[in-house]
């Protein structure tokens, strides 16, 4: 009886992965501008680059050395997908370190970037009217060095005792593709980053006019003043201290007195007949001034005065908490002398704590604190050699009350804030603007995504700086394609009377017409290619794609053949 021999690969979503990135020209502009070492066999960087972000993509995780295991487990699968693959050790630790070691290189990422963006931009047709600049943090567990990528900063992750390094993104809105990636140390200040990641973006998109929009971080006076002066829009909220504290109290005067007139900014998706307010507000503008380039620059700039129901419902509650809270650690401070209880002698430190819940609290100025001086006097008696004394001891005691009228004047307040921008009426109405600068969840999903699954920056493995300059930006690759097959399935399935069904496990028939990529990618799950070597004959055969599977192929404009290929049909079995 002749020896059979059966093999079994998981090819799950990876033929569709390496499609998409082919489609998006990511193997051809890379392997364009990376020239590798004349020594370098096998497979190409851009090639190889693809590979990975497959790993990647299909096993969140961006480990090197788990890479060349999977590759092993499914090498005939990936030899039919990636032309020059000729064995798995294409993706030893070495050669991925190699890799990227290459995306580190300035000038190679800038074109990559460069020819990427303008690429997906035209074959997509994208739209790329507004761009929003934001940044992250990611906390490793290095040591800090002078001049090095880790150091210690303001942590969004809220690991202040961790160093850490600074991604800036340059992202279409409101798709969030990323077109402009930006690694820096994480003691930079973020109000520095955003003219060097706009410029990267006019580089790559190669046009003015565009509306970038920010965070209050981008309100700086130069930021604004360079983007008004090289042709391009900004929308940017402006942080309420100091003057622009006061110009917010000045622009609310004619609202409270009914001279202002609001206009409404209803949800544009929402209920026709019964719309839902999403902010009221008005706008005036003046004139600005700075120097840029040792040159005076003068522009108009619009100032939006915008109140948000939300977010007033939202500062009302956090208010409401943050009062209640603060009362509650100032009581704690004098509790009633007994056993154990710390009594405060000397007021200086007593009114140094208070003050300091009332900062942190953001409540100075709505509770008032009085200190109230105790005394008590003990008689001790005489008794053998000591004399006879009055002992008089001393403590502090605080009372608390509320400034009623101050917090009736802060709740007035709440839900209401200053934008700016340099853009004409005709291209950004109020309402427009609103509706731009709410859009910002988009770019924070990217960073979700870059931070934790399925991307998972962190925790951090690499130890050299290059090689940790490198996953990030092959990772800002790998937010591109999610971003991308996201947005092509949405838009077809717009055009389409039925939205996707079956992409819920437990819930089989619950519809979506806005998929998520990770749950496209997932219902590939369980895909096999099967190989049977006979002595003279090998046969392979790949689980029949489901409805679903071949619905999403053809949302995404992907041939069947992707996976009914790697079965090539094979003669039949000798008898």
């Amino acid at each position: 009886m002749a020896e059979v021999d059966i093999q079994t690969e998981r090819i799950d979503d990876i033929p569709l992965l390496v499609a998409q990135q082919h489609r998006m020209g990511l193997p051809e502009i890379i392997d364009r501008v990376i020239e590798a070492h004349g020594n370098r066999q096998g497979l190409s960087i851009g090639w190889t680059v693809v590979g990975w972000l497959s790993f990647i993509l299909s096993e969140a995780d961006h480990r090197l050395s788990f890479v060349e295991p999977w590759a092993t487990s499914r090498l005939s699968s990936l030899q039919n997908l990636l032309p020059g693959l000729e064995a798995a050790s294409d993706f030893s630790d070495d050669r991925l370190g190699d890799v990227l070691r290459y995306l580190s290189d300035d000038v190679a990422w800038s074109q990559i970037e460069q020819q990427l963006g303008e690429h997906l931009v035209r074959a997509y047709q994208l739209p790329s009217e507004q761009v929003r600049l934001d940044s992250t943090s990611a906390a490793v567990y290095h040591d800090p060095a002078e001049g090095s990528l880790f150091a210690y900063g303001v942590s969004k992750d809220h690991r202040p005792d961790l160093a850490q390094f600074k991604v800036m993104l340059g992202a279409l809105d409101p798709l969030g593709l990323p077109l402009a990636t930006l690694i820096v140390g994480g003691n930079r200040a973020d109000d520095s980053l955003y003219l060097p990641v706009w410029q990267q973006v006019r580089t790559v998109l190669n046009r003015t006019g565009l509306l970038y929009i920010g965070d209050s971080k981008m309100e700086a006076l130069l930021t604004r003043a360079t983007l008004a002066h090289e042709g391009d829009y900004y929308l940017t909220p402006l942080s309420l201290k100091g003057q622009q504290a006061e110009l917010l109290n000045q622009l609310l005067e004619p609202v409270w007195s009914k001279e202002q007139t609001l206009t409404d900014v209803v949800d544009p998706d929402g209920d026709e007949d019964q719309p839902r307010l999403l902010a009221q507000g008005y706008e005036t503008s003046r004139s600005q001034t700075a120097v840029v380039k040792e040159q005076v620059v003068t522009w108009s700039e619009r100032v939006l005065v915008i109140y948000s129901p939300s977010w007033a419902q939202q500062g009302q509650q956090g208010l409401t908490k943050r009062l209640a809270h603060a009362e509650a650690k100032l009581r704690a401070l004098t509790p009633p002398p007994g056993r154990g209880k710390h009594q405060w002698t000397e007021l200086g430190p007593l009114q140094a704590e208070a003050e300091a819940i009332l900062e942190s609290h953001r409540v100075k100025g709505l509770l008032q604190v009085t200190y109230q001086r105790l005394e008590s006097v003990r008689q001790r008696r005489k008794y053998k050699d000591r004399p006879a004394e009055t002992e008089v001891k001393v403590r502090y005691e605080l009372k608390i009350s509320r400034q009623e009228t101050a917090v009736a004047e802060a709740q007035r307040h709440l839900g209401w804030r200053l934008y700016v921008t340099n853009a004409p009426t005709t291209d950004l109405s109020l309402a427009q603007a609103v509706l731009a600068y709410r859009g910002s969840p988009q770019i924070e999903h990217d960073f979700s995504r870059l931070k934790g699954r399925p991307l998972g920056l962190r925790p951090v493995y690499l130890k050299r700086e290059d090689h940790l300059q490198g996953l990030v930006r092959l990772l800002t690759l790998a937010l591109m394609v999610l971003t991308l097959v996201e947005f092509v399935v949405r838009r077809n399935l717009v055009a389409q009377p039925e939205p996707l069904v079956g992409l819920y496990p437990g819930n089989p028939t619950r519809a979506t017409a806005r998929p998520t990529t990770e749950r496209l990618l997932h219902a590939f799950q369980n895909v096999t290619l099967t190989l049977v070597q006979l002595p003279h004959q090998t046969i392979k055969h790949v689980t029949p794609l489901s409805p679903l599977q071949i619905r999403i192929l053809t949302l995404l404009d992907l041939p069947i053949s992707i996976y009914t290929d790697l079965a090539v049909a094979s003669a039949p079995i000798p008898p």
